[in-house]
């Protein structure tokens, strides 16, 4: 069965994107990386937040705008939404976590799920469905956005760390003492 991993970008203070979902402070960092060249063919399906899904694209201006990884990765995504937009070729809209989880991990066999969008892999972390967690640190501080990981109240998630800066997960979302208060 798939796994599902959240693999992202983030700036060294642990933003995935900027105030508003600006991601154009990526747009000097992407090219060649090696980690990533490695990764796009073991995945299978993208499950997307709709916020990801609608946001701004490091993208913008070149061949690979809109699409993802730059163009470097086709196949089905799947976008965890309650407003479905127009159909789009080769996404799919779904309302809830367990369907998208689902039919993500059937369409990607033996692949990964790449989680995208910081809001659907905390959800996956509560849901106990998250495998593993790739973070790609990018030499820049932003000091503000959006954050890799964000949940005021939350307990500590346990990670036994596999390769450099990739973890499996091995404690869900166990609650904080002040949390279950």
């Amino acid at each position: 069965m798939a796994k599902l991993l959240y693999a992202f970008s983030c700036s060294v203070d642990g933003f995935l994107a900027g105030p508003g979902g600006d991601m154009s402070w990526l747009t000097p960092y992407l090219g060649p990386d090696p980690a990533v060249d490695a990764l796009i063919p073991r995945i299978g399906a993208l499950l997307v937040g709709r916020t990801t899904f609608d946001g701004d694209d490091p993208h913008r201006g070149s061949p690979g705008e809109g699409k993802a990884f730059g163009g470097g990765w086709e196949g089905p995504q799947f976008v965890l939404t309650h407003r479905p937009p127009a159909p789009v070729p080769g996404v799919t809209f779904v309302g809830d976590l367990a369907s998208a989880v689902s039919a993500a991990r059937e369409a990607a066999g033996q692949k990964y799920v790449n989680v995208l969008g910081a809001d659907v892999a905390r959800q996956c972390l509560e849901a106990g469905l998250l495998d593993e967690i790739l973070a790609l640190p990018v030499p820049v501080l932003l000091g503000d956005g959006v954050r890799m990981f964000d949940r005021p109240g939350g307990g500590t998630i346990g990670l036994e760390r596999l390769h450099p800066n990739w973890y499996r997960v091995i404690h869900q979302c166990r609650k904080s003492a002040a949390a279950m208060q």
